[in-house]
Order: C-alpha cells, then structure tokens, then sequence
C-alpha cells in the first residue's frame, strides 16, 4: 500500500462507485486504459484483486470491497481537512464544488456571475449532467452543493426550494391551437409528442399528470436535451413540455407557449446536500446567495418570456 498513491486510490473509488471502467474514465476525464491501468498497478502494489468480472460486470472482490470503504473514509477525511482549511481562509479563496442538473444551465450563469464578481479568489467547478448521474454524486458526497429539480428517494438530504421551474407545453408557431386560449387538456389526446428520456424529471411529472386524465399521446420521439427537443419542435416533428425557463427569446421566433388547461404544471428547482452534512463558510454563503437571486432570476425569466 505505501507503493500506492493518491491518485491510484482515487481512480479506484470512482471505478468501484460507478462498477464501469468506462464510467470512471469519463467522470475523472482520462483515457480508459490509464484507468485501466492504474487499476492494474494498484492491484500489483497491494497484491491481491480487487475486481472480477463476471460477464460484461464488474464486481468487487471482499478485498476490494475493504478497499473501497477505506477509500470512502480517506477522501471524507480529506474533504473535511479542505472545508476546514477554507473556513480558515475565510471567502478569499477556495473552490466551490456544484453538480446540477443540464436544464439548470439557463440560469446557473447568472447567479454564478455575480457570486463570482463578489468573491474574486474563489474557483468555481461545476458538473451539469442528469439527475441519475447527480444522484451518484450526492450518494458519494463528491460536491458541496447539488441542484436538482426531482426529489431523490430513499436519500437522507436536506432539500431547499429555491426557484420556481413551472413547465409548459410547446408547439412549432403555426400550430392550429395556437393562440387559442384556455385549452381543454383533452385536446392532446393522440397529440405527436416529443418526450425527455425515461427517468427525466420532466417526463415524470408529464406522464403523471396525463394519466390523471386519461389523456394518450403518440411519442413520436425520445430525447436526452432540452436544445435538441427545441429543434425538433420547430421543424415539425411534435409538440413537447418543458421547463419555461427554457423557451428563450431566440427559441420564440419558432415556438409559441400553448395555453392548456392545468398547465403549466408547478415544480420546482431545489438545493440539496446530505443531512447530515455540515457546509463550509463557502457553500454556506453561495447557498444563502442563491436564495436571494432565485427572486430576481423568476422575475427575468418571466419578463421574457411575457
């Protein structure tokens, strides 16, 4: 183990987290054979595997499994040192660590802006992907802050709204409802729709609210962002529902907001963090910075929107 280095242990937590060599690589930005071969080399040090794969699987062995939650409590330990090393230095400098959501890309900038401008030494890393891939990163504690617009299941967080996400229907301009007013929800029966991937947050509530109808829609697509839905609305394919934040000024020159009847439907956007976790002067501040812009971010986006 002495042979061992920090960067090997890392490389094994990721992989033993995740089960995928492949998966690791992408979250610690290498290649998959130095993965594989740092894998390989810690396992030469310590001298007994860590890893069978059974399949296209990958298991931990008892060994490995020992490792890995040995792992876990050095890289707990070494956050805490970091936290307490940054409350040390107060807000001149240290680095803020936020894994959100990708629909939350439409605003995130805006609050991170002034943040930023207000504590100059302060780096900021931000992972955007989906909530699946957020969900592994709260279960492993990896950032400080998360933003996430569904709530996690059988997770121990405290979870914070912050910031309205109301979503609504959107069709291509020349679609026949639109402009009209007060649309009963039964004209999207058998509606082409194009839908967000299954597990998506949007999807879900979606899906919730049309069954509560008995409304059917034909999905005539599935796909995985907001930008590419936007694109395949405008030249024809469907109508979709989204975030309002979303639909921006550039995207209304082709779509238009329909008004449906029990749209758009509430939700909202949330701070989370494991309960029992204790933030850092830094995320605590960026945490109550948040708060107070989420007020003048709503009323932005509904300006524009309007």
């Amino acid at each position: 183990m002495r042979q061992s280095t920090l960067h090997q242990l890392k490389v094994f937590e990721t992989v033993a987290r995740l089960t995928s060599i492949t998966r690791a690589a992408e979250e610690l930005s290498l290649t998959q054979p130095t993965v594989s071969m740092q894998i390989k080399q810690l396992t030469q040090n310590i001298g007994v595997p860590l890893f069978e794969q059974i399949g296209k699987k990958l298991y931990l062995t008892p060994s490995g499994q020992e490792l890995f939650l040995t792992c876990q409590d050095i890289f707990d330990r070494l956050s805490r040192f970091e936290m307490k090393i940054a409350d040390f230095q107060g807000l001149k400098q240290g680095k803020l660590k936020l894994s959100t959501i990708t629909t939350t890309k439409y605003f995130i900038p805006r609050a991170l802006a002034p943040f930023c401008q207000l504590y100059p030494g302060i780096e900021v890393a931000l992972e955007i992907t989906n909530h699946e891939r957020v969900f592994e990163r709260l279960s492993a504690n990896l950032d400080d802050l998360y933003i996430i617009s569904k709530i996690p299941e059988r997770m121990d967080v405290a979870l914070h709204p912050f910031l309205e996400n109301p979503l609504v229907v959107v069709a291509p301009k020349n679609h026949p409802l639109a402009g009209e007013k007060n649309i009963p929800i039964s004209k999207l029966q058998d509606e082409p729709f194009i839908m967000r991937e299954r597990g998506s947050g949007t999807r879900d509530a979606v899906e919730q609210l049309l069954n509560k109808h008995n409304i059917s829609v034909k999905v005539r697509l599935e796909l995985g962002g907001n930008e590419a839905i936007k694109q395949a609305i405008g030249v024809g394919f469907g109508i979709s529902v989204l975030s309002q934040h979303t639909v921006t000024p550039d995207a209304m020159s082709e779509l238009t907001i329909l008004d449906v009847e029990h749209f758009p439907i509430e939700r909202h956007w949330y701070i989370v963090y494991p309960a029992d976790k204790q933030l850092s002067i830094l995320a605590s501040t960026f945490f109550d910075f948040l708060q107070q812009e989420s007020h003048e971010i709503a009323s932005k986006m509904r300006g524009k929107i309007s």
